[in-house]
């Protein structure tokens, strides 16, 4: 089943916005095994240097993918989910994502390729501080639509 490459540089509407909380941050940490005292504590991350609580680095995962799926399930793509296997994922941090900060993201279709039997998904998704409109981060996702049968 072949993906509809017409929906290159497709944008999508913005994520509603989503406000990140210490506690949240501490749990991710926790989850990725990441014991840094300045994820889990505000003195600790304020003596280095961050304005609050900062988020690991791949915490914006919990932000970019609420606007990703919204191609992974646009039905103009045609992705069979059950045959979607996650490819690749990067973060290219602007600013720290940091407790308290509201965000949102704005995600659009990068490329649409077939590869030997499979397709592969790949979006863009700009993660942006509300409401002053600074790009905190990029994330670039890539899944694959396996093919055969």
């Amino acid at each position: 089943m072949a993906l509809n490459t017409g929906r290159i540089g497709h944008r999508y509407p913005d994520t509603d916005p989503y406000e990140v909380g210490r506690e949240k941050i501490r749990e991710f940490a926790a989850a990725i095994g990441d014991e840094s005292p300045i994820y889990h504590d505000v003195e600790a991350a304020r003596a280095a240097g961050h304005r609050d609580v900062p988020a690991p680095p791949t915490f914006a995962i919990v932000v970019s993918q609420r606007a990703t799926r919204q191609a992974s399930f646009d039905p103009e793509i045609g992705v069979d989910y059950s045959r979607v296997v996650h490819g690749e994922q990067r973060f290219e941090h602007h600013e720290p994502i940091c407790a308290g900060d509201v965000l949102t993201s704005r995600v659009e279709v990068a490329d649409i390729r077939e590869a030997g039997a499979n397709w592969l998904l790949t979006t863009r998704t700009e993660v942006v501080r509300v409401p002053d409109e600074v790009h905190v981060c990029t994330a670039t996702s890539t899944i694959v639509v396996r093919g055969g049968s």
